[in-house]
């Protein structure tokens, strides 16, 4: 038979084994998942470095592109001040006549109304 000291070795050891057996098997993951990280992270670099080159690619487009449709704004700001200048000067040739000819007619028609009025006074005065 084993004696107290014989059996607490024994437990002593065997727990020993089984923290050394966790312990690897901890360490066995451990390696495998930096391995799968180490894999990733040279997978990501092999996959941003086209990705960057094509951003800075479409970046350098669209500068390009607002480039053009700032000098598109430009011309269409131009040309719309043109248009308020003809349409300035338009305005002063017809409108200016218009509003005369609107008021000559105005006072022809008035003073042909008070004519007429005067005339039937007249005559209502020579029938008395």
């Amino acid at each position: 038979m084993l004696s107290a000291g014989e059996v607490a070795g024994l437990i002593v050891a065997m727990a020993w084994a089984i923290l050394v057996s966790f312990l690897a098997v901890v360490l066995v993951r451990l390696a495998r998942l930096l391995t799968e990280t180490t894999k990733m992270v040279s997978e990501l670099g092999e996959r941003v470095v086209p990705l960057l080159e094509d951003v800075t690619a479409t970046v350098g487009e669209t500068n390009r592109q607002l480039v053009a449709v700032e000098a598109i704004a430009a011309d269409v700001k131009r040309v719309s001040g043109h248009a308020a200048k003809v349409s300035d000067v338009t305005q002063t040739l017809v409108t200016g006549p218009l509003i005369k000819l609107a008021a000559l007619s105005h006072g022809v028609r008035h003073a042909l109304r008070a004519r007429g009025r005067s005339n039937a006074r007249m005559l209502e005065r020579r029938r008395r």
